[in-house]
């Protein structure tokens, strides 16, 4: 029972995946950002980092999309 109504009326109802892996694709993203001049007027290993910050951007920006849906299909 105390479960039950500690999800309800929690702080984040979806709960934390969805705000944490936001955040972590909102980092990926910022740091490929900041990554790409470095990475351009230096030596070609150097854009591996921005392709490796992109994708995990990607990658967590799917998972949260994944677990919005599931977590609608179990309210419905």
């Amino acid at each position: 029972m105390s479960s039950e109504r500690g999800r309800e009326g929690g702080a984040f109802p979806d709960g934390f995946a969805v705000p944490i892996t936001g955040l972590l694709a909102l980092v990926f993203a910022l740091m490929a950002g900041m990554s790409v001049l470095p990475a351009l007027s230096g030596s070609p290993t150097d854009l591996a980092f921005p392709i490796i910050f992109g994708g995990a951007s990607i990658v967590c920006f799917r998972l949260r999309r994944r677990y919005v849906a599931a977590r609608e299909e179990s309210t419905d």
